[in-house]
């Protein structure tokens, strides 16, 4: 894929959605960390649903802290994983609170030394929270980079990296939530919607589908 399919996908993607964002749903900071690591193997739906209460109930690091892993796990059993995540959660609120004062970190280095966070959710914090410029790459990312040619690798750092290196500035900050959403709900893994697709005609995607055929 060259560099002008590059950038006229992006283009098109922010023609139909100028001001995309997570789905996850946050009042702060903090909120948006603790749903970031919430949402590892999880759907944002099922995510939203449970910290509607959390985050009524317990909106900052020390009142999370003060519910336990009995009390966090409680309020996020719907979600996978949710004991090893409540574990994870309240050692994170406690780091916090110990070496941050209670605020989440703007520092990649910091952010990843916290429990339950890799390089995947410290990079949604640091565009979504920070407004910094970096691509995470989840499943959707990593299916859809691969399929269409955008951005081919073998491993999730391998394709972020050619990401960094191939999406044209004017579009790194959103490139990650356009990518995310078009995986999410076009360009699936099972099937996807190659017929309703934006971009279908500048993808590389060999096995384009079509809604008539099984």
């Amino acid at each position: 894929m060259n560099a002008n399919q590059r950038s006229e996908i992006f283009k098109r993607l922010r023609a139909a959605n100028p001001a995309p964002t997570t789905e996850l749903e946050y009042a702060s900071t903090f909120q948006l960390l603790i749903a970031v690591i919430l949402s590892a193997q999880a759907t944002d739906k099922s995510v939203n649903l449970a910290t509607r209460k959390l985050f009524a109930d317990a909106p900052t690091p020390q009142a999370i802290l003060a519910l336990g892993e009995a009390g966090l796990s409680g309020h996020i059993n719907r979600i996978g994983l949710y004991n090893a995540k409540a574990k994870n959660v309240i050692a994170t609120c406690r780091q916090l609170i110990e070496l941050h004062g209670g605020n989440v970190p703007h520092d990649r280095a910091a952010l990843e030394a916290l429990p339950g966070v890799g390089r995947k959710t410290a990079n949604v914090v640091l565009n979504t929270a920070f407004g910094e410029p970096t691509i995470a790459v989840d499943t959707h990312i990593f299916r859809v980079a691969n399929r269409i040619g955008l951005a081919p690798g073998k491993t999730p750092l391998a394709v972020e990296l050619k990401l960094l290196k191939s999406v044209p500035n004017e579009f790194k900050h959103d490139a990650h939530h356009w990518l995310i959403l078009h995986g999410r709900y076009i360009c699936k893994a099972r099937k996807p919607e190659c017929w309703r697709c934006g971009i279908a005609d500048l993808c590389e995607f060999k096995e384009k589908t079509d809604p008539y055929k099984a």
